[in-house]
Protein backbone atom coordinates (compact mmCIF):
# COMPACT_ATOMS: atom_id res chain seq x y z
CA UNK A 1 0.00 0.00 0.00
CA UNK A 2 1.33 3.43 -0.87
CA UNK A 3 1.13 6.38 1.48
CA UNK A 4 -1.16 9.17 0.37
CA UNK A 5 0.34 12.68 0.10
CA UNK A 6 -0.65 14.98 2.89
CA UNK A 7 -2.74 17.95 1.80
CA UNK A 8 -0.62 21.08 1.37
CA UNK A 9 -3.20 23.70 2.26
CA UNK A 10 -3.33 23.34 6.07
CA UNK A 11 0.50 23.08 6.33
CA UNK A 12 0.99 26.22 4.28
CA UNK A 13 -1.58 28.06 6.33
CA UNK A 14 0.13 27.09 9.60
CA UNK A 15 3.53 28.06 8.16
CA UNK A 16 2.21 31.44 7.07
CA UNK A 17 0.71 31.94 10.49
CA UNK A 18 4.01 31.19 12.23
CA UNK A 19 6.05 33.42 9.90
CA UNK A 20 3.52 36.21 10.14
CA UNK A 21 3.53 35.96 13.91
CA UNK A 22 7.31 36.18 13.94
CA UNK A 23 7.22 39.39 11.90
CA UNK A 24 4.63 40.88 14.24
CA UNK A 25 6.79 40.11 17.28
CA UNK A 26 9.89 41.50 15.56
CA UNK A 27 8.03 44.67 14.62
CA UNK A 28 6.79 45.11 18.16
CA UNK A 29 10.30 44.68 19.56
CA UNK A 30 11.70 47.10 16.99
CA UNK A 31 9.06 49.68 17.85
CA UNK A 32 9.73 49.28 21.57
CA UNK A 33 13.44 49.83 20.97
CA UNK A 34 12.99 52.77 18.62
CA UNK A 35 15.26 55.65 19.76
CA UNK A 36 13.58 58.66 21.32
CA UNK A 37 14.72 62.27 21.47
CA UNK A 38 16.70 63.12 24.59
CA UNK A 39 15.38 66.66 25.02
CA UNK A 40 12.10 68.47 24.26
CA UNK A 41 11.82 71.17 21.61
CA UNK A 42 12.77 74.70 22.66
CA UNK A 43 10.85 77.60 21.15
CA UNK A 44 12.93 80.23 19.30
CA UNK A 45 11.67 82.97 21.61
CA UNK A 46 12.72 81.04 24.69
CA UNK A 47 16.11 80.12 23.19
CA UNK A 48 16.78 83.75 22.24
CA UNK A 49 15.94 84.83 25.77
CA UNK A 50 18.78 82.68 27.12
CA UNK A 51 21.40 84.52 25.02
CA UNK A 52 23.06 87.44 26.87
CA UNK A 53 23.33 90.86 25.23
CA UNK A 54 25.98 92.53 27.43
CA UNK A 55 28.65 90.77 29.47
CA UNK A 56 32.29 91.09 30.51
CA UNK A 57 33.04 94.17 28.41
CA UNK A 58 31.17 92.86 25.36
CA UNK A 59 28.00 94.50 24.01
CA UNK A 60 25.56 93.42 21.30
CA UNK A 61 25.85 95.67 18.22
CA UNK A 62 23.97 93.74 15.52
CA UNK A 63 23.86 90.51 13.53
CA UNK A 64 25.00 91.34 9.98
CA UNK A 65 28.10 89.80 8.42
CA UNK A 66 27.77 86.38 10.05
CA UNK A 67 28.38 83.53 7.59
CA UNK A 68 25.31 81.28 7.53
CA UNK A 69 24.79 77.62 6.58
CA UNK A 70 24.09 77.16 2.86
CA UNK A 71 20.42 77.02 1.84
CA UNK A 72 19.28 73.60 0.64
CA UNK A 73 16.25 71.34 0.60
CA UNK A 74 16.66 70.72 4.34
CA UNK A 75 17.04 74.40 5.24
CA UNK A 76 13.68 74.50 6.98
CA UNK A 77 14.61 71.48 9.10
CA UNK A 78 18.28 72.12 9.86
CA UNK A 79 17.78 73.78 13.22
CA UNK A 80 15.04 74.30 15.74
CA UNK A 81 16.85 77.42 16.91
CA UNK A 82 19.39 79.63 15.13
CA UNK A 83 20.84 82.80 16.68
CA UNK A 84 23.40 85.13 15.08
CA UNK A 85 24.98 88.03 16.97
CA UNK A 86 27.83 90.50 16.63
CA UNK A 87 29.40 91.70 19.87
CA UNK A 88 31.80 94.62 20.26
CA UNK A 89 34.45 94.23 22.92
CA UNK A 90 38.06 95.07 23.74
CA UNK A 91 39.62 95.89 20.39
CA UNK A 92 37.45 93.56 18.27
CA UNK A 93 34.00 92.72 16.95
CA UNK A 94 33.17 89.04 17.45
CA UNK A 95 30.62 87.32 15.22
CA UNK A 96 28.76 84.45 16.87
CA UNK A 97 26.41 81.75 15.62
CA UNK A 98 24.45 79.38 17.85
CA UNK A 99 22.49 76.57 16.23
CA UNK A 100 20.43 73.97 18.09
CA UNK A 101 18.36 70.96 17.11
CA UNK A 102 16.81 68.49 19.51
CA UNK A 103 17.01 65.56 17.06
CA UNK A 104 20.32 64.46 15.52
CA UNK A 105 19.27 61.22 13.85
CA UNK A 106 22.00 60.57 11.28
CA UNK A 107 19.96 62.07 8.44
CA UNK A 108 19.59 65.57 9.81
CA UNK A 109 22.79 66.77 11.47
CA UNK A 110 24.35 70.12 12.29
CA UNK A 111 26.29 71.66 9.42
CA UNK A 112 29.99 71.98 10.08
CA UNK A 113 31.58 75.39 9.31
CA UNK A 114 34.05 73.75 6.92
CA UNK A 115 31.04 73.37 4.60
CA UNK A 116 29.44 76.79 5.12
CA UNK A 117 32.51 78.91 4.42
CA UNK A 118 33.61 77.41 1.07
CA UNK A 119 30.03 77.78 -0.19
CA UNK A 120 30.38 81.48 0.67
CA UNK A 121 33.53 81.78 -1.44
CA UNK A 122 36.15 81.32 1.28
CA UNK A 123 39.37 79.35 1.12
CA UNK A 124 40.17 77.53 4.37
CA UNK A 125 43.37 76.55 6.07
CA UNK A 126 43.61 73.06 7.52
CA UNK A 127 41.38 72.69 10.56
CA UNK A 128 43.33 72.40 13.81
CA UNK A 129 42.21 71.11 17.17
CA UNK A 130 42.23 73.04 20.41
CA UNK A 131 40.35 73.15 23.70
CA UNK A 132 38.37 76.15 24.91
CA UNK A 133 37.74 76.84 28.57
CA UNK A 134 34.15 77.29 29.71
CA UNK A 135 32.67 76.97 33.19
CA UNK A 136 35.94 75.50 34.43
CA UNK A 137 35.94 72.74 31.79
CA UNK A 138 37.92 72.16 28.62
CA UNK A 139 35.64 71.81 25.59
CA UNK A 140 37.06 70.08 22.47
CA UNK A 141 36.93 72.57 19.59
CA UNK A 142 38.30 73.33 16.12
CA UNK A 143 39.99 76.40 14.64
CA UNK A 144 40.73 77.50 11.07
CA UNK A 145 41.36 80.63 9.00
CA UNK A 146 38.89 81.53 6.24
CA UNK A 147 40.07 83.86 3.47
CA UNK A 148 38.04 85.59 0.77
CA UNK A 149 39.02 88.45 -1.60
CA UNK A 150 37.85 91.06 0.92
CA UNK A 151 38.38 89.52 4.38
CA UNK A 152 40.42 87.19 6.54
CA UNK A 153 38.40 85.55 9.29
CA UNK A 154 39.67 83.50 12.24
CA UNK A 155 37.11 80.89 13.33
CA UNK A 156 36.70 78.73 16.43
CA UNK A 157 33.77 76.36 16.81
CA UNK A 158 32.61 73.32 18.72
CA UNK A 159 29.70 70.94 18.33
CA UNK A 160 28.03 68.89 21.03
CA UNK A 161 25.96 65.86 20.08
CA UNK A 162 24.38 64.18 23.05
CA UNK A 163 27.19 63.46 25.47
CA UNK A 164 30.13 63.98 23.11
CA UNK A 165 31.99 66.75 21.28
CA UNK A 166 32.80 65.39 17.81
CA UNK A 167 35.44 67.27 15.84
CA UNK A 168 34.91 65.58 12.45
CA UNK A 169 32.04 64.25 10.31
CA UNK A 170 33.14 60.70 11.12
CA UNK A 171 33.12 61.38 14.87
CA UNK A 172 29.77 63.13 14.51
CA UNK A 173 28.13 60.19 12.74
CA UNK A 174 29.66 57.72 15.21
CA UNK A 175 28.25 59.74 18.12
CA UNK A 176 24.77 59.53 16.60
CA UNK A 177 25.04 55.76 15.99
CA UNK A 178 26.25 55.06 19.54
CA UNK A 179 23.37 56.95 21.10
CA UNK A 180 20.83 55.43 18.72
CA UNK A 181 22.02 51.97 19.80
CA UNK A 182 21.51 53.09 23.40
CA UNK A 183 17.90 53.98 22.55
CA UNK A 184 18.41 57.75 22.33
CA UNK A 185 18.28 60.35 19.56
CA UNK A 186 20.84 62.94 20.72
CA UNK A 187 20.32 66.66 20.50
CA UNK A 188 22.94 68.82 18.80
CA UNK A 189 24.34 72.30 19.29
CA UNK A 190 26.92 74.29 17.35
CA UNK A 191 28.69 77.35 18.75
CA UNK A 192 30.85 79.27 16.29
CA UNK A 193 32.73 82.50 16.97
CA UNK A 194 34.96 84.46 14.63
CA UNK A 195 36.58 87.82 14.02
CA UNK A 196 38.28 89.62 11.16
CA UNK A 197 42.04 89.55 11.57
CA UNK A 198 45.19 88.33 9.88
CA UNK A 199 46.82 87.74 13.28
CA UNK A 200 45.83 84.15 14.07
CA UNK A 201 47.37 83.86 17.54
CA UNK A 202 45.95 87.15 18.82
CA UNK A 203 42.52 86.34 17.35
CA UNK A 204 42.45 82.89 18.96
CA UNK A 205 43.24 84.40 22.35
CA UNK A 206 40.44 86.95 21.94
CA UNK A 207 37.92 84.35 20.81
CA UNK A 208 38.76 82.01 23.67
CA UNK A 209 38.29 84.86 26.15
CA UNK A 210 34.97 85.69 24.48
CA UNK A 211 33.72 82.09 24.76
CA UNK A 212 34.60 81.95 28.47
CA UNK A 213 32.78 85.22 29.19
CA UNK A 214 29.79 84.40 26.98
CA UNK A 215 29.10 80.95 28.43
CA UNK A 216 29.50 82.28 31.98
CA UNK A 217 26.87 84.95 31.23
CA UNK A 218 24.35 82.61 29.53
CA UNK A 219 21.15 81.56 31.27
CA UNK A 220 21.64 78.21 33.05
CA UNK A 221 19.52 76.24 30.53
CA UNK A 222 21.75 77.41 27.68
CA UNK A 223 24.87 76.66 29.71
CA UNK A 224 23.63 73.07 30.05
CA UNK A 225 23.18 72.83 26.28
CA UNK A 226 26.68 74.11 25.60
CA UNK A 227 28.83 72.55 28.32
CA UNK A 228 28.42 69.07 29.77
Amino acid sequence: MTDEALPAGPLLSRRHFVVGGTFVVASAVGFARQPVAERPLISPARFNGWVPTNFGGWALVGSSGVVLPPPDTLSGRLYDDLVTRVYRGPGADVMMLLAYNNRQDGVLQVHRPEICYPVGGFTLTQTKRLAVGALGRQVPANVFTATSPDRIEQVIYFTRLGNSYPRTWAEQRLAVVKQNLAGQIPDGVLMRVSLLSADESAAIATLQAFIRAFVAACAPPLQKLLVL
